[in-house]
């Protein structure tokens, strides 16, 4: 019989490609997740993991047992759920792992609208950039993420998760008062091919979504200044370093004395929000009302 607690463990190390990472994300020793693995090497008779130098990737027999680790899991997460509606779980507390703008999109306003309506359920808030959410997420960190589509990011049909989309927003070309294109209504991204660019650090699913406009534009952009925040990004862009891509939303309350903000003609780049549970927790007394309280404020998102 195959213990389900190490099905997760398989889960953690397929998500984070090292024992010792897999091991911190799960409160564990290196050493007892190593066990663990053998141990679970022993019920299934197979050889789960190949294993070169600190990392370690599934050989087909693991990758085989995590497509029914992730069903198993998600009925896992599907029964508590039953249970806790059962016992008429209608208070607690939900963990949501997000970033910061959502936050200030839906989240926040989803507090509030929950305090209303369901005021036995209380979220504890972790501000996590776009893609370490999910992580958060699926380490179970956080019972729910906002995050934001990337490349790599799980697709729809990702056994782990349950997704639901939230909003779409575009991002604006940020530009110093004094460019040559400063005064136009709009920007093609191709007439900024030889700029020099701020944006944020690679693997920041924002620094993904400016690489593939600027890509479909017919140009790499030439990045000189990294940030994560959009308040660095657009000062940088008034003191003449360089131009921008920032979400719209993240515009607004900021002082653009000394940029000039356009919307982008041609390829665009666009943000794609949604949020997201592990697979079966979807239905969940505590979590379904927190579900439907950020998908109807992700209709609200103005300008959008």
């Amino acid at each position: 019989m195959i213990d389900p607690r190490r099905l997760r463990i398989l889960r953690a190390v397929a998500d984070h490609r090292t024992v010792t990472a897999a091991a911190a994300a799960l409160y564990l020793t290196p050493s007892a997740v190593s066990q663990q693995l053998a141990a679970l090497e022993q019920e299934t008779g197979h050889t789960l993991l190949h294993r070169s130098g600190r990392g370690v990737r599934l050989t087909a027999a693991g990758e085989i047992l995590l497509g029914h680790a992730h069903e198993v899991l998600a009925q896992l997460e599907r029964a508590e759920a039953e249970l806790a509606a059962y016992a008429g779980g209608a208070a607690g507390e939900v963990t949501v792992a997000a970033f910061a703008t959502g936050i200030a999109e839906v989240l926040a306003p989803a507090i509030a609208r929950l305090a209303g309506e369901h005021p036995g359920i209380r979220l504890r808030v972790r501000d996590a950039e776009g893609d370490q959410s999910l992580l958060q997420l699926l380490d179970g960190e956080a019972d729910l993420a906002l995050a934001v589509e990337y490349r790599g990011a799980p697709g729809a049909d990702d056994g782990r998760l349950s997704v639901i989309p939230l909003y779409a927003e575009p991002f604006d070309a940020v530009l110093p008062a004094g460019h040559p294109l400063a005064d136009l209504p709009a920007v093609s991204l191709a007439d900024l091919s030889d700029a020099e660019w701020v944006g944020q650090y690679p693997g920041n699913p924002c620094h993904d979504v400016t690489l593939l406009a600027c890509e479909l534009a017919g140009f790499q952009p030439r990045f000189v200044h990294s940030s994560d925040d959009f308040r660095a990004v657009t000062a940088l862009v008034g003191a003449g370093a360089g131009v921008a891509l920032v979400p719209r939303s993240a515009l607004r309350g900021m002082d653009l004395k000394e940029v000039r903000v356009r919307p982008v003609t041609g390829p665009s780049a666009t943000r794609r929000v949604f949020a997201a549970t592990r697979r079966g927790a979807e239905s969940h007394p505590l979590i379904a009302p927190v579900l439907a309280a950020l998908s109807r404020e992700g209709e609200r998102v103005p300008g959008c």
